[in-house]
């Protein structure tokens, strides 16, 4: 059955290649032509038919392809001798099954190949490939153990350790497992020894998950620790597992030995340290990359007092050594390490508060007055300074932080330097400020004139980008940034709004003069020419603490593999990560996350969206940067562009689903076994992602809303999602999953350091940014919060579909519905189940949860919630009401209150609230952080809801083909229901004009009023005091920049700046949100009227 030289699947190769080169050319018409005369000469040649189905499928007739891959299937499988079976064959279908989400077709095929060709390891190979594929690790241990077997392979008995592995680490398989792979390695190495790298660290790290570190030990010092060829790394790992079996002097001696031979290497300075101080915790694994834990706090050591001195004296002895070698390498990490043993010794009450302000003042001259432009290529501008001093200045008290501040500030002063290094020295000491706090506890005024400074200070310096490339960062771009912050500061503090224009219009000044053409540097062009060796996830992400590194480690090895020439080394992939890192996360995009939240919260989504677009966010960014705008479109009125922003983001985590495989046999093939297991959990990680779900359970509820107004379309929707059924199990996993949430937090601004908090919306508190002790809280509060807002958002589907069918057997005797089918009245009890479990997740009993939404709605109690969660209780009002129009099960009599009926209840809490909001509502535009989201919630959801119970309860009153008696319904019992239904669509009607003319009042005052009431408080202040200097400021610095040579690009940009058209961009931007809003609106009325009319 092999492959015969010069035949391909059984066919002559010089009759298959005018196909295949007709599909790399994507001329797929000319490829079906040509498939089709072959197969026609070839009938029954499943190569023949799988290139059909191949072609087929890149054509987008998936049916077709699907039905010719079947016929290829039943060809191949039906035991004739004289049908050709090769891999060349299988591996056609294989492409084409995947990519039809049939995979188990494909993995069957190979089934029976290896069934009737048990010996044949290339045919074995591309069944592990399908295992791999389905993640069937039993099966890939069982497979890989034959193709040992015959072969006798290193390789295949790697790949059934991995996958042991893998069925213990990703699987429900028990830890007893691991004996079975070190059995079989034991054996393995008695009768052939180990001759790859990466099978010694496979067997030492499935010793390190038994624990046995005395065994490990062992292995690395004997005959197969000469398979690790770089003695540095050799020693992290003897380091590290000394440690990790407690042997902590043996350990700290061997880390001493790596930072003599890497003084640079601060994580292994840490692990030292720990050793000394007898702290495991710097060594513990699995730290999320995402949220990295601080330094280690060194507090509750189990060491005396006598013991700590005389070892830290011994570190302090040997980083003075490694700071002698360091004035030969300009290194940080021993200028660091001295800085971190004096803080260690202040957290445990032996050190110098003094020392630790005099060994920063030394760090501070050394890194800017001796490294200057060295330190700022190494590690990208001077700025940086700031996060490596972070964690010593924590442990000061203010006083110190002051004199460290006052100190830093004269030493930049004393000395005369070249301008771009004077530029990087006043960025550092404004970082340290605002680092400390001493910023925002300045007086309004000096505030003012700290932005003026720092804005100044950009133009000024101006000249000095004049000749670096369009995509290099301009230098003093950060500059901009902490003006921004400043401004939106005062903002916070006076509710001036001619802060918060001026920040935003200095963050579009400094994109203006970095206005490029965007051709989108991809590093993934790059990577096209080379090719993947010995990839070392560890060793690239060593000192980064981002998830994105992992991913695009990941897609690079993806990319290498469907190109069969490519090779990568890990030098220069680690190169083109760096540059793809600083690229994508440089001061441009800081300047676009700051202006997508200020427009956000100023009602401008619209901008907001065109700005994070900008950003160009693809791939892993979608799971890591997305939630700076998904949160605000998933309460907006931009239905199309929430839809493209939900549809990328899961089209590119499901193609990375279905694609991740391609990871992991990659691995396997290319023996980087250490990367197996690791792929396989970050795919895991990703389908665990609290954001995905949210995404899956988000995209059918928009579509339900973007179809409220046609119930027959509602009901199609939810017969799509099996009535909801598959949200309601996806919400009783949600508790028993552990989610991950994969956001990174860092980029956000201060003053909302995570998606459901924002400190301007309230009144001002005396701080400029969330505490670090506070994030860390705030951050577990917003994980909790996701948690129930998935699970009740996944509730969601089926709810609406239960009420409809409640709302329209309530109109029909005897629960019959109208096409004459009974209605099922366990339809009902499930209901009442949701709304208990609803109520519970609101933290309510249900009887509680009715009561309290009567007493909200007569007025007899007030409801203090978050917006968010008013919505929630309404949406809960409505199926309330739903539900009793079939069980009849609330008593109005003994209430005390004006509201008779469900109906009039879930009416009144609307206006109400409706009411209340417009009410205490000012012009949009000098209100940011307005209650628009509030209302568009209202509208297109609990409002929603109730219209599709009236509809549906009007479409069983008036069932097709029946006609109104003249006077009255044929069944006079509904006069009653009938009324309710007028009253609820005259309520809803007057509730939604209520909103529709304020939009209207908003929408048409006129441009120019608008513009005048936001541009003149800064074009025309002489006060002296409040917003207006940095515009001020920046008009002059442009004019007399007019005779300065900038370069080409910087003088075009400030030529065509207009201050007042970043006003009129807000203003359209308002303008463009509200009319959208007020399309929805006036369908929904329309909607209702027409029901209104059928009643009448």
């Amino acid at each position: 059955m092999a492959s015969k030289f010069g035949l391909a699947g059984g066919i002559p190769e010089r009759r298959v290649r005018p196909i295949w080169d007709a599909i790399d050319s994507r001329q797929f018409k000319n490829a079906l032509k040509l498939s089709t005369a072959l197969l026609s000469k070839n009938p029954h040649s499943p190569y023949a038919l799988a290139l059909k189905a191949l072609i087929l499928e890149r054509m987008g007739k998936n049916e077709e392809a699907l039905g010719v891959c079947l016929n290829a299937k039943e060809i191949l499988c039906n035991n004739d001798p004289n049908i050709f079976v090769d891999d060349l064959t299988l591996s056609t279908l294989q492409i084409v099954f995947q990519r039809l989400d049939h995979l188990d077709m494909a993995t069957s095929c190979y089934e029976y190949a290896c069934a009737k060709y048990p010996n044949n390891l290339e045919l074995m190979m591309g069944l592990f490939n399908c295992y791999v594929r389905e993640y069937s690790f039993v099966k890939q241990q069982q497979i890989a153990i034959k193709m040992y077997k015959i072969a006798g392979e290193e390789r295949f008995l790697l790949w059934a350790v991995c996958s042991i592995q893998l069925q213990v680490c990703c699987a429900n398989g028990g830890e007893k497992l691991f004996l079975l792979a070190e059995g079989l390695l034991k054996k393995h190495i008695a009768s052939h020894s180990l001759h790859e790298p990466e099978a010694l660290g496979v067997y030492i790290s499935l010793l390190e998950q038994q624990s046995k570190f005395g065994d490990a030990l062992e292995l690395l010092s004997g005959k197969l620790g000469s398979l690790m060829m770089i003695e540095v790394d050799k020693l992290r790992l003897q380091g590290s597992l000394l440690a990790r079996a407690g042997d902590y002097a043996a350990a700290a001696d061997v880390f001493q030995r790596v930072l003599a031979l890497c003084p640079d290497d601060w994580e292994c300075f840490l692990q030292y340290l720990g050793c000394l101080l007898e702290d495991d915790s710097i060594l513990t694994k699995g730290t999320d990359a995402i949220h990295p834990l601080n330094s280690p706090e060194c507090k509750n050591l189990h060491i005396s007092e006598e013991l700590f001195d005389s070892r830290m004296s011994n570190a302090v002895n040997f980083v003075r050594k490694l700071l002698l070698d360091a004035d030969k390498d300009s290194v940080r990490c021993p200028y660091l390490a001295h800085l971190e043993i004096e803080r260690r010794k202040l957290l445990f009450g032996k050190g110098d508060a003094d020392r630790v302000v005099e060994d920063l003042m030394q760090y501070f001259v050394r890194a800017i007055v001796d490294l200057g432009f060295s330190y700022a290529d190494w590690f990208g501008h001077l700025a940086c300074f700031t996060s490596d001093v972070e964690n010593f200045l924590q442990v000061l008290d203010n006083n110190k932080k002051s004199e460290f501040l006052k100190k830093s500030r004269e030493e930049c002063e004393a000395s005369m330097v070249a301008p771009s290094k004077a530029l990087g020295r006043s960025i550092t000491v404004f970082k340290i400020q605002s680092l400390i706090g001493d910023m925002f506890a300045q007086p309004q005024e000096d505030l003012e004139d700290l932005a003026v400074r720092m804005t100044e200070m950009f133009c000024k310096n101006l000249p000095l980008s004049k000749d670096l490339d369009a995509q290099e960062s301009m230098f003093g771009e950060e500059l901009l940034s902490m003006a921004c912050n400043v401004l939106v500061q005062l903002f916070w503090r006076t509710r001036d709004l001619g802060y918060l224009l001026e920040s935003v219009m200095i963050l579009e000044f400094g994109l203006s003069t970095r206005r490029i053409t965007s051709d989108g540097w991809r590093w993934e062009e790059h990577v096209l020419h080379m090719k993947l060796d010995c990839l070392s996830l560890a060793a690239l992400t060593r000192g980064f603490a981002v998830i994105d590194i992992a991913i695009a480690c990941n897609e690079a090895t993806l990319i290498a593999a469907r190109k069969e020439s490519v090779i990568i080394t890990i030098i220069i992939l680690r190169k083109l990560l760096l540059v793809f890192l600083r690229r994508s996360t440089g001061y441009v995009s800081q300047y676009k996350i700051l202006l997508l939240h200020l427009y956000s919260y100023w009602s401008c989504l619209p901008l907001a969206y065109e700005r994070y677009k900008s950003l160009d966010v693809k791939n892993i960014l979608l799971e890591t940067v997305s939630h700076h705008i998904l949160p605000q479109m998933l309460a907006s009125p931009m239905w199309a562009d929430l839809n493209d922003l939900l549809r990328d983001y899961l089209k590119f985590m499901d193609d990375h689903f279905r694609e991740s495989a391609d990871l992991t046999f990659l691995a396997y093939r290319h023996r980087n076994y250490s990367k197996v297991v690791e792929f396989v959990q970050f795919k895991e990680r990703l389908q665990r992602s609290s954001q995905y779900l949210m995404a899956k359970i988000e995209t059918p509820i928009l579509q339900l809303k973007q179809n409220s107004n046609n119930i027959d379309e509602e009901e199609s929707i939810l017969g799509n999602l099996k009535c909801g059924t598959h949200f309601i199990d996806l919400s009783n996993e949600i508790r028993s999953k552990s989610l991950t949430f994969n956001e990174d937090f860092k980029l956000r601004p201060w003053w909302t350091p995570t998606y459901d908090k924002n400190y301007l919306l309230g009144p001002f508190e005396g701080v400029s940014y969330c505490p670090r002790e506070n994030l860390h809280n705030q951050i577990k509060d917003t994980e909790a919060n996701v948690l129930k807002s998935i699970e009740k958002r996944s509730l969601l589907p089926r709810m609406i579909y239960l009420s409809i069918y409640s709302a329209s057997s309530s109109s029909v005797k005897e629960n019959i519905e109208a096409n004459g089918s009974l209605v099922d009245p366990k339809l009902s009890v499930e209901l009442k189940v949701l709304l208990e479990r609803y109520a519970k997740i609101l933290e309510y009993p249900f009887q509680d949860a009715v009561e309290l939404v009567f007493g909200i709605s007569s007025g007899q109690q007030s409801f203090e919630a978050p917006s968010l969660d008013t919505i929630d209780w309404m949406n809960f009002a409505v199926f309330l009401n739903a539900w009793n129009l079939n069980s009849h099960e609330i008593k109005f009599l003994d209430r005390g209150t004006s509201i008779s009926t469900t109906w009039s209840l879930v009416n009144s809490l609307l206006k109400k609230y409706v009411l209340e909001k417009i009410t205490s509502a000012g012009p949009i535009l000098s209100s940011p952080g307005s209650d628009l989201p509030f209302l568009v919630q209202l509208i297109t959801e609990p409002l929603a809801w109730h219209s599709l119970m009236i509809q549906s309860c009007v479409r069983s009153l008036l069932p097709s083909g029946k006609k109104k008696k003249k006077g009255g319904f044929v069944d006079q019992s509904n006069t009653q229901l009938i009324y309710e239904i007028q009253n609820s669509i005259q309520s809803l009607c007057d509730t939604i004009e209520v909103v529709t003319k304020w939009l209207k009042e908003q929408i048409r005052k006129p441009d120019d009023e608008k513009f005048e009431a936001i541009f003149s408080p800064i074009q025309w202040n002489k006060s002296g005091r409040g917003p207006g200097k940095v515009f001020k400021m920046l008009e002059s610095c442009i004019s007399l920049m007019k005779d300065v040579e900038l370069g080409d690009r910087i003088s075009e940009a400030l030529k065509s700046w207009n201050a007042a058209d970043v006003a009129r961009k807000v203003i359209s931007g308002q303008g463009s949100l509200l009319s959208e809003f007020l399309k929805i609106c006036e369908l929904k009325m329309k909607s209702l009227k027409a029901l209104g009319v059928q009643l009448s």
